[in-house]
């Protein structure tokens, strides 16, 4: 029962392996050409000695069932010689899959060739024959040119070491020279394994050029792609720089006029007072590096309070909050953004020696929120509570947060707030206006 139910994770296992087997290495995965062609020579002497030792077991079987059921046509060398062949092509898969052997493909591939073209003749070289292997070398040569199709100096090596076994055993022990087929002269022999090497090394050289230039061509493929994703990243970063996350997501899908309503929405503008005077006793660059300092630190706090920075235009800071993505304590949020704004200036000025102030107003409700145009596009809000937030602002007091009455009502349960009275606002009137102090203390 156990048997039946492995039976398909030996399955899954063995395709597994297979796939692994027929795989050829990813491009990507050689840092150059010489590194990708180790892991496919490595790759492919683990499928051509697999395939190797099934064929020799399957030979093998054959000298069986001869022994067993045709003994006439059992030959007992035979069986030795790929028992033994068996045995060597086992060994060499197994160090292969070692560190060492890894190390040394070439070998491998090497004793792989020779273990299979030499194991005939040394078998006849014990019955003092030299007998050319017609099967065997052009078999092996085939095959190797067909699985292994690199190193075309390898395959050449492991052919004339085939020729050097062959006549120098004739000529060291004086061996007699038995063709397999009796009109195969010794210059026919020459000229049937030239052609055979010819053949071999000539196809396994011109795939070498063709796999070498493909790597190069992917690997600057591969470049110019990674270049491309880096500058698209690049891109993307500016344009969350520019724009919410949301809204770029927008634009991505259907790049048209965005315009969106918001019910609740919190308004503040900030503005330093005297900066334009200060512009003309120091130096343009001073000035852009003061005021960088202070609005990157503006900058920091929106981060931290989750709002969204909607732009500068000289000295002065527009933040707001509730949106793109509503908020339940917009009111809040932008209050505890105004009361670190003008805590971050203070410490800024204990640091620099600078003696600036700034005026804030906020405004709550309603806005229209969205993109237009084509170019230098940005994310603006309009409507009567960012009119109101910007009079809040220009007719508020250095170094106050000026609210409207609507923004007194949402903050007075968890902020200190003072009246400041009746303001005159462009096409408003008179309005009541509330300067907010500071956050209640709870404890």
């Amino acid at each position: 029962m156990s048997s039946v139910q492995n039976q398909p994770g030996l399955n899954r296992f063995l395709i597994h392996k297979l796939k692994s087997l027929l795989r050829t290495p990813d491009w990507s995965e050689g840092k150059n050409y010489e590194a990708w062609r180790c892991q496919f020579v490595l790759q492919r002497l683990n499928l051509g000695l697999g395939l190797a030792i099934l064929a020799y077991l399957s030979f093998i079987l054959l000298q069986l069932n001869s022994l067993f059921f045709n003994p006439e046509e059992f030959r007992l060398p035979w069986l030795v010689t790929q028992i033994i062949v068996e045995l060597c092509l086992f060994i060499s898969l197994v160090i292969l899959q070692t560190s060492w052997g890894q190390q040394r493909p070439g070998l491998i591939f090497l004793l792989f060739s020779w273990v299979v073209t030499l194991s005939p003749q040394v078998r006849a070289t014990f019955y003092g024959l030299s007998q050319p292997s017609i099967i065997e070398w052009p078999l092996m040569f085939f095959a190797q040119a067909t699985l292994i199709p690199v190193c075309w100096r390898l395959h050449l090596i492991s052919q004339l070491g085939v020729l050097f076994y062959y006549f120098s055993s004739q000529w060291l022990f004086n061996l007699t020279v038995q063709r397999s087929v009796a009109w195969m002269s010794e210059d026919f022999l020459l000229l049937y394994l030239f052609w055979i090497g010819f053949i071999s090394n000539l196809s396994v050289y011109l795939y070498e050029r063709l796999a070498y230039r493909e790597f190069n061509t992917r690997r600057a493929l591969n470049e110019a792609y990674n270049q491309l994703k880096i500058e698209q990243e690049r891109s993307e970063s500016l344009l969350l720089n520019i724009l919410p996350s949301p809204i770029v997501k927008r634009l991505k899908q259907k790049p048209t006029t965005i315009a969106d309503s918001f019910t609740n929405a919190g308004v503040l503008f900030g503005d330093i007072v005297g900066f334009t005077e200060l512009s003309g006793k120091i130096t343009p660059t001073e000035l852009v590096q003061l005021l960088n300092q202070i609005f990157s630190d503006f900058d920091h706090l929106a981060d931290q309070h989750n709002l969204e920075k909607i732009k500068t235009i000289g000295d002065a800071y527009m933040v707001v909050s509730g949106l793109p993505l509503p908020r339940y304590d917009y009111a809040e949020a932008i209050a505890d953004m105004a009361l670190d704004m003008r805590l971050t200036l203070e410490q800024f000025n204990q640091e620099t020696g600078q003696n600036f102030q700034m005026r804030i107003g906020i405004a709550t409700g309603p806005v229209i929120a969205g993109v237009i145009g084509l170019k230098k596009f940005i994310y603006d809000l309009w409507g009567d509570t960012v009119n109101i937030a910007s009079r809040m602002e220009s007719h508020g007091i250095a170094n106050e947060i000026q609210v409207t009455e609507k923004t007194y009502k949402i903050l007075r349960n968890q902020y200190l707030l003072e009246q400041r009275g009746m303001i005159t606002i462009k096409g408003k009137g008179e309005m009541m206006t509330y300067l907010l102090k500071s956050k209640r203390n709870r404890g």
